[in-house]
């Protein structure tokens, strides 16, 4: 059997339409470029593993049995991933004809590149901010928080987080790239160890960019393709349907969303104790986990409120 230039890893949990959607989506692309698609199931209880059975048998389907978070869920596919290239695609998305094409023949043409993404564009046909980031320094932690990136959206100085005043429509190097469309090259993903699996939900993308750019390679951001995102479809935060329409997409419980919500700010101090603290003198580095204390604090006070 020939190996596949991609491997395409799609997590799912409980997002049954949003999956059929984005294999339906994936389908269309099989002329482009010949891929593998494997699901990896975090013990969905609303028929996804049926679903992908019966109406795309020629996925691979991984039954986990237990929600593994993003990072475990992801790597449970490795050792079953065989192109050259790994895809890291969210449920959430809509791969539009072209892209698998247009991100693989960069990645061909520049061996020093380790990671890309590209455009990531919301059901309101703005760019997904997300799409670049940089890596969330004390300053930058510091700007984008206090919302100064958003009172300055231009300024190199204070909105470094999402690349302020670098235009969204021309080829970067940037720091990270979101996990929601990330291509490497599987020998690198191999050699750096794929994600992070102390990272539930969140953070593993900025860990992985900053393994994959430790070793030497490069982190591109490539707008010259697309893919549509329903942004926080797959964390219960938002109820989006095809062309904007509203339509419930998964339910969770108090105490899921409270785990969803934390968990962004609980990698926030994995990340800067893990990454971060030998950089910085210990008083600073104090300053930062009584600050991420008190966002985590003010994140459970608005769950409870909402």
């Amino acid at each position: 059997m020939n190996r596949p230039i991609i491997s395409i890893i799609i997590l799912n949990y409980n997002t049954v339409r949003l999956t059929h959607d984005c294999l339906e989506s994936i389908k269309r692309c099989k002329s482009e470029v010949s891929f593998e698609v494997i699901v990896s199931d975090n013990g969905s209880t609303d028929a996804s593993c049926d679903m992908v059975r019966k109406e795309f048998p020629w996925v691979k389907l991984i039954e986990n049995g237990e929600n593994l978070g993003f990072a475990a869920g992801n790597n449970r596919a490795r050792p079953y991933a065989r192109g050259k290239y790994i895809l890291f695609l969210n449920t959430d998305t809509i791969v539009k004809k072209g892209t698998l094409s247009q991100t693989v023949r960069y990645m061909e043409e520049h061996p020093k590149v380790g990671a890309l993404s590209c455009r990531l564009v919301l059901a309101n046909g703005l760019l997904d901010r997300d799409s670049r980031r940089s890596f969330p320094t004390p300053w930058v932690s510091l700007t984008h928080f206090s919302y100064l990136d958003r009172l300055f959206p231009k300024s190199r100085l204070f909105a470094k987080y999402w690349y302020g005043g670098i235009a969204e429509d021309s080829v970067q190097e940037v720091d990270v790239i979101q996990g929601a469309y990330f291509l490497s090259p599987k020998k690198l993903l191999d050699k750096v160890e794929w994600f992070d699996k102390n990272y539930y939900l969140d953070g593993e993308d900025i860990d992985l960019c900053w393994k994959i750019k430790k070793a030497g390679y490069k982190i591109i951001y490539f707008p010259l393709a697309e893919i549509i995102h329903l942004k926080g479809a797959t964390k219960g935060k938002k109820q989006v349907g095809k062309k904007g329409e509203n339509r419930k997409v998964i339910n969770l419980t108090f105490r899921e969303k409270l785990k969803f919500r934390m968990s962004s700010v609980n990698s926030m101090e994995i990340f800067y104790r893990k990454r971060l603290w030998s950089n910085y003198p210990i008083v600073l580095n104090l300053a930062v986990v009584v600050g991420i204390k008190i966002l985590k604090t003010a994140r459970f006070v608005r769950l409870i409120l909402s």
